[in-house]
């Protein structure tokens, strides 16, 4: 689905930041968590203010590659600038504005989920980009739709976060309703200024989880790298 700019909270803070070095309050908040901040200035970093999980990632990147949830650019313009042919797929309609200011060269604004008949060598989901999927009973159709783009020998790259350190207590025992949906699953409400955004589904998921169904799914996930806060790079493989 295409966002269009008066449902677009990010994409206006995007455009303004990026036209008129705005710096009003996106804000977000979940089940979990009270409203808060995202800073805009991080979607527009460089290779040095890059956590080590993406530097890792962007340089395992080769071939042919599509980077999932673009925003404003700043994975494709650095692989761009390493001569990498890279697609960035993006479906806010005011982010692939600014994409194209910023000099993305190769943007393709639709959903995901819409992109067709191409093929990729390797396929970035960082900023727990697989968390495109929704929930857990929407990974077997995100792993349908990412074989359908994915080359034989191709990779998917991403990372994500376990959220168990959320419902961890101060002597180590977790408090998590086995009977209810996996704790990863989360509800994110967005604003900007007057713009809102619809509630929307967001997946953060172990690794051992997303291990296990992907096997399911006919991939094999490899870690490749923990970060420092319960945060993980992985790289998924057709078995």
């Amino acid at each position: 689905m295409i966002i269009l700019p008066e449902n677009d909270p990010m994409g206006q803070a995007i455009d303004d930041f990026y036209h008129q070095r705005k710096l009003a309050k996106l804000l977000n908040c979940t089940q979990y968590t009270t409203e808060d901040e995202f800073p805009i200035a991080y979607l527009f970093r460089t290779w040095d203010e890059m956590p080590p999980l993406e530097q890792k990632a962007l340089s395992m990147a080769n071939g042919k590659v599509l980077d999932v949830g673009a925003a404003a650019g700043c994975h494709s313009l650095y692989l761009q600038d390493k001569n990498i042919d890279v697609t960035a797929v993006e479906n806010s309609l005011l982010s692939v504005e600014v994409m194209k200011a910023r000099g993305v060269k190769n943007i393709i604004a639709t959903d995901f989920y819409d992109l067709k008949e191409q093929k990729f060598d390797t396929m970035l989901f960082l900023m727990n980009g697989i968390g495109i999927s929704g929930t857990i009973d929407g990974l077997p159709a995100f792993f349908n739709h990412c074989r359908s783009l994915l080359n034989p020998s191709g990779q998917i790259l991403f990372d994500s976060s376990d959220l168990i350190y959320l419902f961890t207590e101060d002597d180590g025992s977790c408090c998590i309703d086995l009977n209810g949906k996996y704790y990863g699953e989360i509800t994110f409400k967005m604003r900007y200024r007057r713009i809102k955004a619809n509630p929307f589904p967001w997946l953060y998921i172990d690794f051992n989880t997303i291990a296990e169904i992907a096997q399911k799914n006919g991939f094999k996930c490899e870690l490749i790298q923990e970060g420092e806060h319960f945060d993980y790079l992985a790289k998924l493989t057709l078995a």
